[in-house]
């Protein structure tokens, strides 16, 4: 595992992008469809199962590391964006208020940084990541629903998870 450290970290930075969006009062990726639990179980058993295809397979690890990217790109594409200021930041994402904001986008750069350092420095079969960035599209739609989904929740079973859809 700890032979391919940017790989493991772009791993973490899906961990601590689910924690952050919890903690912060929107909820777990899929939890529309699966519920808190469920979603918590999932993500608690496809993280390390992520890292251990990534680390017996260079297809899987380049897709996988595409796909890392994609999550990441996918907040680039649906919230507000100062596109004048380098790097360029989000203004809005997802009800979080604009304290945490420097915080998240510190988050999904620090994210995209090890991941794109585990595709340039620990994969030659870089290829297959371009499979992995098109789940942008899907990725795109799930966020969207959610979002719809959150506000619904939020305003109908308002909980600590959904708190930042709720003003």
């Amino acid at each position: 595992m700890w032979g391919r450290p940017f790989t493991a970290l772009s791993v973490l930075g899906v961990a601590a992008h689910n924690v952050f969006e919890l903690a912060a009062g929107v909820g777990l990726v899929f939890q529309p469809q699966l519920g808190l639990r469920g979603s918590g179980a999932f993500w608690a058993l496809a993280l390390p199962g992520q890292l251990a295809v990534m680390n017996r397979s260079e297809p899987a690890r380049a897709f996988l590391l595409g796909s890392n990217l994609a999550g990441v790109a996918v907040h680039f594409v649906l919230w507000p964006v100062d596109w004048r200021r380098v790097p360029p930041l989000l203004t809005d994402a997802e009800g979080m208020g604009s304290r945490a904001l420097p915080w998240y986008n510190a988050l999904l750069y620090a994210w995209l940084a090890v991941t794109a350092a585990a595709l340039a420095t620990e994969t030659r079969r870089r290829r297959w990541a371009v499979l992995g960035l098109l789940a942008v599209w899907p990725l795109r739609a799930s966020a969207t629903h959610h979002f719809r989904w959150l506000k619904e929740e939020a305003r109908d079973r308002p909980a600590w998870w959904n708190r930042a859809a709720g003003g």
